[in-house]
């Protein structure tokens, strides 16, 4: 399976697709187009995302970190989070419930 493949760019826009739903976590796909953000906010439980298409930013408690494609980063549960689109970028969301 080719992840990227399995969503497209909206222009302007934000695009999330829900590949796997279950009661321990979940894992969603997004691409965003450049410019696009999700604000900040936190999240219950522990996500990890991964870059799988262009890059983009992440930031975790007020710090940017800028990844490509290939490289991944944790965000911690209950700490601030949010997606920048610094250029078309596509990701892949991890996140896992406590049992």
């Amino acid at each position: 399976m080719k992840f990227n493949e399995l969503v497209d760019y909206s222009e302007n826009g934000i695009v999330s697709k829900r590949v796997l739903d279950k009661k321990t976590g979940n894992v969603s796909l997004f691409s965003f187009d450049q410019g696009q953000r999700l604000s900040e906010h936190t999240a219950p439980f522990d996500a990890m995302v991964q870059v799988i298409e262009g890059s983009g930013e992440v930031v975790i408690a007020g710090q940017p970190h800028s990844l490509q494609a290939g490289e991944s980063i944790i965000m911690p549960a209950g700490i601030p989070h949010a997606v920048n689109a610094t250029a078309r970028f596509k990701m892949l969301l991890t996140m896992i419930r406590e049992a």
